[in-house]
């Protein structure tokens, strides 16, 4: 039985009638399966079994604090990007010997707060971001773990706003600074070198990518150990991806785990993967009601009560995601735009759908476990929608629907 499946025609949860969670908690809603991200992790974790391994979850796919608890009871790590995120991970029971911080940006706030914690590594992207952790962490009386994010400039094969691993993306250090930055790291009193790092991009399902990637990262590691600076974790990034439609085919984690230790070979090095859209993805989905069916010419719209601020990939990336009604009932099909209230011609959230649905039916949007609530916004004044987790036959609200007065309740009117 899988996560999400029909019975009696009916649109189930695990054990739970998605109908029954949408009259209880209203829509738009999101629903999540405990039982399909268990195993969705459970497959790095088998597929890595045999080597020293620390499955960090990229917290920024989805950060419900439900998810992450579910998580840290599987012993997970954690990848973060932010001081909010590291809070979000301390809340809910992960430890901080397993959190690796990533990202940019991190401002000297950020950089204390994780020291203080005693989180595993930082994940430096830039020579000046090495020295400010550097100077952070002397201020402290601390020693900072550091693995540095290389850019190895490997095309990764996909959407180019979540391709990071190309000398044209803003992401890691690139290849021909790199040995430079690591002795300069290495002479700093308040810094361990401790690891390598590189994160190619999101939504991956070709092997040879990663292969490129982490070749690059171990001639750079024999070259290290050469010159006395010896690493002990290969941090290989995320990215690993989910089929969205049937044409689509999810990156085989077996195959991928084979490909990254024979490339490691036999060297005693540890290795720190970072998956979130893989762990989520496919464990989500959103719910969201039919309120007007229109036609404008040759042109026929589904229009719903959730939008692009609920669900932002469709605008953003023109990604596609499986729409389907929830309930199966004798209607006439028609291709559908399937389009939200919001004031933008950019508010779908699929177009040209074979749908047979009356106003009122309830929409069922697929693969909506990674990125979408997590990119939600109030947009248009909107309260953000509830979540929901199903576990067996038990549901469980583990964020409650925002309160339209909420929204503004931290504004003020000129005197």
């Amino acid at each position: 039985m899988t996560a999400f499946h029909r019975q009696a025609g009916s649109l189930m949860s695990e054990q739970v009638a998605l109908s029954s969670l949408a009259e209880a908690h209203g829509t738009p809603l999101y629903v999540y399966s405990r039982s399909a991200i268990e195993q969705a992790w459970k497959e790095f974790a088998d597929a890595l079994q045999s080597r020293p391994h620390l499955i960090c979850y990229a917290v920024k796919a989805n950060s419900n604090l439900a998810i992450l608890d579910t998580l840290v009871r599987l012993g997970s790590g954690f990848d973060i990007v932010s001081g909010g995120e590291l809070k979000r991970v301390l809340a809910a029971g992960g430890q901080p010997g397993k959190i690796v911080f990533s990202g940019v940006g991190k401002g000297e706030g950020e950089m204390a707060a994780a020291l203080e914690a005693g989180i595993r590594c930082f994940n430096v992207e830039s020579d000046s971001e090495l020295s400010r952790l550097a100077e952070v962490a002397a201020a402290h009386g601390v020693i900072a773990p550091v693995s540095l994010r290389i850019n190895p400039d490997v095309d990764a094969r996909t959407h180019p706003y979540i391709s990071t691993g190309l000398k044209e993306n803003k992401f890691g250090i690139g290849m021909d600074d790199a040995m430079a930055s690591y002795r300069r790291g290495a002479e700093l009193a308040s810094l361990d070198i401790r690891g390598i790092d590189c994160h190619i991009g999101s939504q991956l399902t070709q092997l040879e990518p990663y292969a490129d990637a982490v070749r690059l990262l171990i001639d750079m590691v024999d070259r290290l150990s050469a010159e006395g600076i010896a690493l002990s974790h290969i941090d290989v990034g995320g990215g690993q991806g989910i089929s969205y439609q049937q044409s689509d085919e999810s990156l085989d984690i077996a195959g991928w785990a084979r490909c990254i230790m024979a490339a490691i070979g036999d060297r005693k090095l540890e290795i720190i993967v970072e998956p979130g859209r893989y762990v989520v993805g496919q464990a989500g989905v959103l719910l969201t009601r039919v309120e007007y069916l229109k036609s404008n010419a040759d042109r026929h719209f589904a229009v719903v009560d959730a939008a692009m601020n609920d669900l932002l990939r469709p605008a953003l990336y023109s990604a596609w995601q499986a729409i389907e009604p929830v309930e199966t009932l004798p209607r006439e099909a028609r291709m559908y735009d399937v389009v939200g209230p919001v004031c933008e011609s950019a508010d779908f959230l699929g177009k040209q759908r074979n749908l047979s649905i009356a106003e009122k039916d309830l929409l069922c949007i697929r693969s909506s476990g990674a990125y979408a609530f997590a990119m939600s916004s109030n947009y248009n004044t909107r309260a953000r929608a509830a979540e929901v987790m199903v576990d067996g036959g038990e549901s469980f609200l583990v964020r409650a629907r925002e309160d339209i007065d909420s929204l503004f309740a931290n504004e003020f009117l000129l005197p």
